[in-house]
């Protein structure tokens, strides 16, 4: 089997060594080259056409957002994954937008990184099996990053922030309140709240009720998908963890 060629992007050298050893540690994968600003990344993918970018928005010369747009202004095929300490609404917006397949706040352990490239492998295998696609077709590629269609949602709701709380359900495999949702993602705890009980109506988030002394029910969340080995794993200390820089 084709290993999948992946170009590093990270204005930080010791961050990109460290995605670069994850990377290597993910079977199927491999690191064909580094790069530290916009222009070295997008000169690297005209050299190397790499098939996976693995891309920060913070870069010294421009936007990570920028060299997405321009990737695809130039119709590149290349896949490209943000990782990034930006957990503005805004820009998870523009990355969606631009074609990003996945959005990871910094920092993170070993574990999340994996299962992100993992379910990349399996998005790639099902894309790669497709000739024509239908609508059902459509709906499973979409399925397998975890992504809810916009048409699927309520009038005041809107995916860029639906996956924004769904990813911070995802690293906090703990329950949740709203407000904690809210503080953690940059939006409101209304807001929160909001996507929150919309997830719960979904089943894809579980809501329990705790009481305190006043005898007043204090509502926390937790994503109904996450096993007891994911969030043991989630939970445990990586040596390989490192601090958000970028």
């Amino acid at each position: 089997m084709r290993l999948i060629r992946t170009l590093i992007v990270d204005d930080d050298f010791m961050v990109a060594k460290v995605h670069r050893a994850y990377t290597e540690r993910v079977a199927g994968f491999e690191v064909v080259g580094m790069a530290h600003s916009g222009a070295e990344a997008l000169e690297a993918v005209e050299r190397m056409r790499p098939d996976l970018v693995v891309l920060d928005i913070y870069l010294p010369d421009v936007s990570g957002l920028s060299v997405l747009q321009q990737l695809r202004q130039r119709q590149s095929e290349v896949d490209v994954i943000m990782v990034t300490a930006a957990r503005d609404v805004e820009s998870l917006r523009t990355a969606m937008a631009g074609g990003a397949l996945r959005y990871i706040v910094k920092p993170f352990n070993f574990a999340r990184y994996s299962e992100t490239l993992q379910t990349y492998q399996r998005f790639l295998g099902r894309r790669a099996a497709l000739d024509e696609v239908e609508q059902e077709d459509i709906d499973r590629l979409y399925a397998t990053f975890g992504v809810v269609p916009d048409q699927n949602l309520p009038k005041n709701l809107n995916r860029p922030t639906l996956e924004l709380v769904v990813r911070y359900l995802r690293e906090h495999s703990d329950l949740v309140s709203a407000q904690e949702v809210g503080q953690g993602t940059g939006v409101s705890r209304g807001t929160a709240r909001r996507y929150l009980e919309y997830l719960e109506n979904q089943g894809r988030a579980v809501l329990e009720l705790r009481y305190g002394s006043a005898g007043r029910p204090e509502h926390r969340y937790r994503l109904a998908e996450t096993s007891s080995a994911v969030a043991e794993s989630s939970r445990s200390a990586d040596a390989g963890e490192y601090g958000a820089s970028g």
